[in-house]
């Protein structure tokens, strides 16, 4: 009688996890930096190839204080694998904190906050 039951378990465990699992894909913001012409971003997609959108909104740390200094977006195409992204723009020298955000098919997907310093 417990066999039975035990197998039904099993059974539903199995496509429990199976449901859970499929189509998970993961896209991780990793470091940043800027470079001059912009802010580079590295990015890993464990999914199929997407077109992504990628804003970075940076905020000046100035006196123990931060202040929105602008936002910058592009649109780019993520391959699977590791992927460098360039927002396009230009900071003067300063200490700054990225809030970067990646969204695909209008859904956020990832999201970090990094520091940047730019000499």
């Amino acid at each position: 009688m417990f066999s039975g039951l035990r197998s039904t378990a099993a059974l539903l465990l199995v496509l429990c996890m199976g449901v859970f699992l499929a189509g998970c894909t993961a896209v991780n913001i990793g470091e940043s930096r800027y470079t001059g012409s912009g802010i580079e971003v590295q990015i890993t997609n464990s999914g199929e190839a997407a077109e992504s959108y990628l804003q970075v909104t940076v905020y000046e740390i100035r006196d123990l204080r931060q202040q929105e200094a602008v936002t910058l977006n592009t649109t780019v195409m993520l391959g699977k694998g590791e992927n460098v992204a360039l927002v396009p723009g230009t900071l003067p020298p300063g200490t700054y904190k990225l809030y970067i955000y990646l969204i695909q098919n209008y859904e956020r997907k990832s999201a970090a906050i990094r520091d940047i310093v730019v000499t």
